[in-house]
């Protein structure tokens, strides 16, 4: 596991969970971070791009942020940067947000978009909800990238329910 110089994350800081690997982007530091290791944000932003010397997405001090609670299944916190108490097991998974439903402008936030879009779909309206996604992101994106990133979140999302 690689590890950030200095106070950005506790030395006892465990791997990351093996969900994340398939619950999170992939320019999550929660890909090769544990819990502590990173700071969680409400949504992404240009201030926390991802960085491809570190891997993952930093803010600009270079602390690994993770932009989409309601994947990694932590609340926002300042967990690696001002050392926020890790919140307990049972802590509800966060909802996704009005602002994560807002199509993004960018291609590496297009699956985290896509699983909330469908996280707050009632179950008898998945697939007018993947439908209606699918129109959405084809108007932005190239239908290449919208057909990875549905193949990806699909099959994981649609197994969760």
């Amino acid at each position: 596991m690689s590890r950030l110089p200095g106070a950005f994350y506790d030395e006892g800081v465990s791997e990351p969970k093996p969900s994340w690997a398939d619950d999170t982007c992939g320019v999550c530091p929660a890909q090769s971070l544990g819990p502590g290791a990173f700071d969680v944000v409400a949504r992404p932003g240009h201030q926390m791009p991802y960085r491809p010397d570190l891997g993952y997405r930093a803010d600009h001090r270079g602390v690994p942020v993770c932009v989409h609670p309601y994947r990694v299944g932590l609340p926002a916190g300042a967990y690696a940067s001002a050392g926020a108490p890790m919140p307990a097991e049972t802590t509800p998974v966060p909802e996704p947000t009005a602002e994560a439903l807002e199509l993004p402008d960018r291609l590496e936030d297009l699956e985290g978009w896509l699983v909330a879009k469908l996280r707050t779909a009632e179950p008898d309206q998945i697939f007018g909800a993947v439908a209606r996604a699918e129109r959405e992101a084809l108007e932005r994106f190239p239908s290449r990238e919208v057909v990875t990133a549905m193949r990806k979140v699909l099959s994981r999302e649609l197994a969760r329910r």
